[in-house]
């Protein structure tokens, strides 16, 4: 999935060396931050598409399930961020902690057994992780009315990865079942709609 977000040039506030799992990372990163960092103090807790979370619970979410794969193979992030206390800079902290586990080419290229198959840290990292990024954007974004900017590559990625999932797309506590939507509808409201997402 790696072909599907544009490989841009990457932040360099990790502050260690990039690779192709990063650099998609770092890309993902920086759209979600720009969205995160615009969210005002009174924002965190409204609902977002995600029954039951507000904008804050979906960033405590892609920390905790980022943390948790990434311990599962291995990796010690150290000291968790605070989310409760402001999650943009809890954020930040998180990616600049997984920033300095991935660079490490040991880390990414470390293969394992998979739900899918055979696989490696970073492409399910790709798969999965920066996937989820891409998605939750979103969702931060419509619960505090703000534009999420998915480009048309993003949509390709969400597209792949809804494919590559095939029917675990719809297990619980992933996503909701799709949503009809009109014929003429935009590519954009389509796409989210796959997810039980109405744009």
């Amino acid at each position: 999935l790696s072909s599907f977000i544009k490989t841009e040039p990457a932040p360099d506030s990790y502050g260690c060396p990039m690779n192709p799992t990063l650099t998609q990372y770092a890309v993902a990163d920086r759209r979600l931050t720009e969205i995160l960092d615009g969210v005002p103090a009174t924002g965190w807790t409204s609902p977002t598409p995600c029954p039951g979370w507000s904008a804050a619970d979906v960033v405590g979410h892609l920390i905790a399930t980022q943390r948790d794969f990434l311990g599962t193979h291995g990796v010690d992030l150290g000291a968790a961020p605070d989310v409760a206390l402001d999650p943009a800079a809890a954020w930040r902290e998180h990616a600049r902690q997984v920033g300095a586990a991935v660079s490490d080419d040991a880390v990414h290229g470390r293969e394992f057994d998979g739900f899918f198959g055979p696989t490696t840290v970073g492409a399910a990292l790709e798969q999965f992780y920066v996937w989820d990024m891409v998605v939750h954007r979103w969702d931060v974004a419509r619960a505090v009315g703000a534009d999420a900017g998915l480009t048309d590559e993003e949509l390709d990625r969400i597209d792949a990865g809804a494919d590559s999932f095939g029917p675990a797309l719809y297990m619980d506590g992933i996503c909701q079942p799709a949503v009809a939507v009109p014929d003429d509808a935009d590519r954009g409201t389509r796409v989210l709609a796959r997810l039980g997402r109405s744009a």
